[in-house]
């Protein structure tokens, strides 16, 4: 989640040497006669970026974009790198800049993939800069995410230094995880994520979220996305060069979709039907989650499919199941344990998705040593508990590892990582939760997760504010060095240099100023009522009537998260509280007036014919317009 409260700034580049400092070092040096003839010596130091530039050798001079500038690419890699380029500059103020397919001159950006420079690998770039910018890469990503860094080039002083750099990649793996699985996390939220990973060369978006199924409509519980939603996610996605890999947890955390399913959840010995647990030992369970696999494949072109496979014992043991041992048993001999029910489950998924053409990725605490049955090969493992089997085994048994560690954890109302200590220590991606590696071998990469396990802890604009650093962090030490800075503070003005990727919109300004307004429902089924709305610190309003002091909020119905997700529950007026993020609401126009939508539970206010206030989401239930007017 990539947010923050206010776009970051984007100062000029600094002046290293000035004044009686610049003085002093020319009466205590000898001047090179380049030097004392007045030519302008190329600074040593490479500009900053995020990730920085590994390998910079300076040049002469500058590159800066000016009236007559044309991007030229040839072959049709090149020119879709190009035409993305020409939006973005457009988008940072630069104007239109035409592509074009003719001889390069002087001024222009030229962008070329030659497949060729193996050496650059799959998204490594050449990056030349002098009287024309020039930008190669053996493949169509690589040369894009060559311009990502000119992008961050001119955000900090509209001019790039003259130079060249050969900027690779060290782990394969560059991910942002975010858990919408019960909470429903805004699209606009997740574009803005999806190019600030892009601006910082991140390219794996794991989403566990839950797609509004046609197939089994009564699992579609609040908070789903409609396949239009996620199908314009993907396209922004692919045009940014970031996969977006989605993930249904199973056989644990299954309550979104067993809700209405109680015939397959796991039964214990007292007949008591666990809801988050899908019984592994029936066929039916299986046919339902692999429908489910099916239908989310329509919209998700990924390769891989992400199944979780974490917690399915969490608060209980196989003990209680004594069904599980006997499937176990019956399949695979009188030795086989519980846990090989398990790891059968895991491996016919395996199956199933590679059948459809897809890497199959689950978390790795259940792989705790008690299994006898192997989970299938080439299964990709993220890594974020420490447990029985290490990283080290997974590693030499042949499956790809990538560190999804605790420390880089988010937790909504919980816990938030520490990215300063990680910075001073150097973390990288060799340190696991539990064991350090000495060798990037076998490690596909790192990722950074959002949880909202308390779900009215933080607004989503709130979590966009702490996690700006933490994800400059990983999208550094997953590229290059993991120390790029002498300390944390200069680190933090790095990030801040760059700023927020062109496109990424400012989701904290209120379409309205503070002050009292009467609100009317345009349809006339609510009474008029008057107001005092008020920004919030993170972005939203409150309503605070003028008839009783009482402020607009969302509290009622069944609690999800501790969060009142219930379609149909009341809006009701409560007693105004600061803290209370369930009184925190987005105002937006509408061609007739302004929506009013709850930042946490994200369901918009409806009317009902007999004036009541309600929350739906907006596919279930019109919104009310609301018309408003100074009072």
């Amino acid at each position: 989640m990539r947010m923050m409260l206010a776009p970051r700034a984007r100062p000029g580049r600094l002046r290293r040497l000035r004044g009686a400092a610049v003085a002093l070092l020319l009466l205590a040096a000898p001047v090179p006669a380049a030097q004392a003839a007045g030519t302008p010596q190329p600074d040593a130091a490479p500009p900053r970026t995020v990730p920085e530039l590994a390998d910079w050798t300076p040049g002469n001079g500058s590159y800066a974009i000016g009236p007559g500038t044309r991007l030229v690419a040839h072959g049709r890699a090149a020119r879709e790198v190009a035409r993305t380029l020409a939006d973005d500059l457009r988008a940072a103020g630069e104007g239109r800049v035409p592509v074009t397919g003719g001889s390069p001159r002087d001024g222009d950006i030229v962008i070329d993939v030659a497949p060729g420079r193996r050496t650059l690998g799959a998204e490594g770039y050449d990056l030349r800069a002098g009287k024309r910018l020039e930008i190669t890469g053996a493949t169509g990503t690589g040369a894009f995410y060559g311009t990502r860094t000119l992008l961050q080039l001119l955000a900090g002083d509209d001019r790039v230094p003259g130079g060249h750099t050969v900027d690779v990649p060290r782990y394969k793996e560059r991910g942002v995880g975010v858990c919408a699985c019960y909470i429903h996390v805004t699209t606009p939220w997740l574009e803005n994520l999806v190019r600030d990973m892009a601006y910082n060369k991140q390219n794996q978006l794991l989403l566990e979220l839950k797609v509004k199924s046609d197939k089994h409509p009564g699992a579609n519980s609040w908070g789903y996305y409609t396949k239009s939603e996620i199908r314009r996610l993907v396209a922004l996605g692919e045009k940014y060069h970031v996969t977006i890999i989605p993930e249904i947890n199973s056989p644990g955390h299954m309550d979104p979709w067993l809700e209405k399913r109680t015939d397959l959840q796991l039964t214990d010995s007292d007949g008591k039907p666990q809801p988050s647990r899908l019984d592994i030992t029936k066929d039916e369970a299986f046919a339902y989650y692999t429908s489910l696999i099916d239908e989310y494949a329509e919209v998700f072109p990924a390769k891989s499919w992400h199944m979780g496979a974490d917690e399915y014992m969490l608060g209980s043991d196989f003990a209680k199941y004594p069904h599980v041992l006997a499937y176990a048993k019956k399949k695979y001999g009188e030795k086989a344990t519980p846990q090989d029910a398990f790891v059968d489950f895991i491996n016919r998924v395996h199956a199933y998705a590679t059948g459809k053409g897809k890497q199959l990725r689950i978390w790795n605490d259940g792989l705790t040593g008690a299994n006898t049955v192997p989970v299938a090969a080439g299964t990709s493992v993220e890594h974020w508990l420490d447990v029985k089997t290490k990283p080290s085994e997974l590693i030499a048994r042949g499956y790809p590892v990538q560190n999804a560690a605790y420390s880089l954890y988010l937790v909504r109302g919980g816990f938030h990582t520490d990215t300063e200590a990680l910075y001073e220590k150097a973390w990288d991606p060799r340190q696991f939760e539990g064991e350090t590696l000495a060798s990037r071998d076998g490690i596909t990469g790192a990722k950074i997760s959002l949880w909202p396990d308390n779900g009215r802890g933080e607004t989503e604009n709130e979590v966009a504010a702490s996690m700006a650093l933490p994800l400059s962090h990983v999208a550094q030490v997953t590229w290059g060095s993991a120390h790029p800075d002498p300390t944390y503070a200069e680190f933090t003005e790095r990030a801040e240099s760059v700023g927020h990727a062109p496109g990424w919109r400012n989701l904290t300004k209120p379409p309205v100023a503070d002050g009292t307004y009467t609100l009317r429902d345009t349809r006339g089924r609510a009474e008029p009522a008057a107001y005092e709305i008020k920004r919030t610190a993170d972005g939203y309003v409150t309503l605070k009537s003028t008839k009783d002091g009482d402020c607009l909020e969302t509290r009622s119905g069944r609690l999800t998260l501790n969060v009142p997700l219930e379609p149909g529950s009341s809006v009701t007026r409560e007693s105004c509280d600061p803290a209370s993020t369930l009184q925190r609401w987005q105002l937006a126009r509408t061609a007739d007036g302004y929506r009013l939508t709850n930042a946490i539970t994200q369901m918009s206010v409806y009317v009902t014919d007999d004036g009541r206030l309600q929350q739906y989401p907006a596919d279930q239930k019109a919104p009310a317009v609301w018309k408003l007017t100074t009072a």
